[in-house]
């Protein structure tokens, strides 16, 4: 099978004509940042503005952000705005001095966990909370081998990047990084929940055999990056006990399905009925603003903390814990999460719907507001139709990527206060390009 990187629908230099000044700004961008950064879509975006659901271009065009869970309450949301603005004006400085703002927020976030997981470590990013996870986990097992699965994305950093398989080989999997196949019907036929347990306990063999002690089991709970595997519900729960059978940790990775988005719990490792040894946040946490973290039970981190020290600079300061709060009120206060239950469950209809009429479209997974569409040809997987769909729907005002080893999966993410007129306006134009 052929593996798609990353960015299945990156701009590719030369390929598209453009404006002669979005040409001189991506010759600029190219000589400033150099060769590694990539771009949206064929025709990449001047984005100037971003309100609620909408992102705006230099010439005032609105497009629907069908994408960007980054933004979960909406771009640039005036309560968060407006913390973030207050607090910078009166403190920004790191977690070594006494502020009761990293508490307040501390306890408001952790009233959302089981109340096992009694801890939170901040950090900016969910690469650095996933590495500091990995840190922690080698700290209490004494093992290093980790398990991801085959299309896995967990973040940036040396260790982070090795256990990400979607960025291609030319990365990970790094030399104790153990992948193993996707949690989907093609490749458990056994059943998902037995299957993919056994595929654990295979893994922790291969490790035993090089000598490699198991460390352990890191999921993205919506499996995004492998095409959004939500179902069944309670699969998780065989393979989080053949990890702990083995010595290892299982690390539940939230930043793209965490803080409500699928809708009914905040947390998508809730639908498996399981308790994590670690929970790791971002994205969605700030709104925008950089700031992620690390929830665990506190016997998880007794052997980290007797042998070394934690600190961020930048992780849990004064306008960080502001931000979080405004948030965690906004989620609250405007019913995101039962909205992400309610409007997520019309999209995926709707997209089922659209399957009996296209035969272009195939199935649809779906968790609140993560969505994954299968685009085919002759039902099979077609990561250039996919692509020219996402190409399509941006020139049509619709913002949206796509996903899975083939890229052949549209990723539907959009912001937690999208609407039903939202939804009706993604998928009229969604038949329209269907029907050309």
């Amino acid at each position: 099978m052929t593996r798609q990187t990353l960015m299945p629908n990156a701009y590719v230099p030369g390929a598209t004509p453009l404006a002669p000044e979005d040409e001189a700004r991506i010759t600029r961008r190219a000589r400033l940042l150099g060769p590694a950064y990539r771009l949206f879509y064929a025709e990449p975006l001047h984005i100037t503005r971003g309100e609620g659901v909408w992102l705006y271009d230099r010439d005032g065009r609105a497009y629907l952000d069908t994408y960007n869970n980054v933004a979960s309450v909406g771009h640039c949301h005036p309560k968060v705005t407006e913390a973030l603005a207050r607090q910078s004006q009166i403190l920004a400085t790191h977690t070594r001095y006494l502020h009761d703002g990293i508490l307040d927020y501390a306890e408001r976030l952790l009233a959302l966990f089981p109340r096992e997981l009694a801890h939170v470590m901040f950090t900016c990013t969910g690469s650095e909370a996933n590495d500091l996870a990995l840190r922690i986990a080698r700290a209490a097992t004494s093992g290093t081998g980790v398990i991801v699965t085959d299309n896995a994305y967990h973040g940036v950093t040396l260790a982070t990047a090795e256990t990400s398989m979607s960025v291609g080989p030319a990365v990970a999997p790094g030399p104790t990084v153990f992948p193993i196949p996707a949690p989907t019907p093609e490749n458990y036929p056994e059943g998902i929940a037995q299957g993919f347990a056994s595929a654990v306990t295979a893994a922790c063999a291969r490790m035993e055999a090089q000598d490699i002690k198991p460390c352990a089991l890191i999921v993205d709970t919506i499996f995004s990056s492998d095409g959004v595997r939500p179902d069944p519900t309670g699969f998780l729960a065989p393979a989080m006990a053949a990890i702990h059978a083995k010595g290892g940790l299982f690390i539940a990775d939230e930043v793209q399905p965490g803080f409500g988005r699928t809708g009914g719990q905040m947390w998508g490792f809730e639908r498996h009925g399981i308790l994590p040894d670690m929970v790791s946040l971002g994205k969605p946490m700030g709104n925008g603003y950089p700031m992620a973290g690390l929830v665990l039970r506190p016997e998880v981190i007794v052997d980290f903390g007797a042998k070394a020290r934690y600190f961020n600079t930048f992780g849990g300061n004064a306008v960080a814990a502001a931000v979080g709060l405004a948030v965690l009120d906004v989620i609250r206060d405007e019913g995101l999460m039962q909205n992400a239950a309610t409007v997520g469950a019309a999209f995926a209809q709707g997209l089922r719907d659209l399957s009996t009429r296209h035969d272009s479209i195939g199935e649809t997974r779906a968790a609140g507001l993560f969505l994954g569409t299968d685009i085919l040809t002759d039902g099979k997987p077609d990561g250039t139709k996919a692509g020219r769909l996402v190409n399509d729907l941006r020139r049509e005002g619709v913002l949206i990527s796509a996903t899975g080893p083939q890229g052949h999966i549209l990723k539907i993410r959009p912001p937690l206060p999208f609407s039903l007129a939202n939804v009706d306006q993604f998928l009229t134009t969604m038949e329209k390009l269907l029907k050309t």
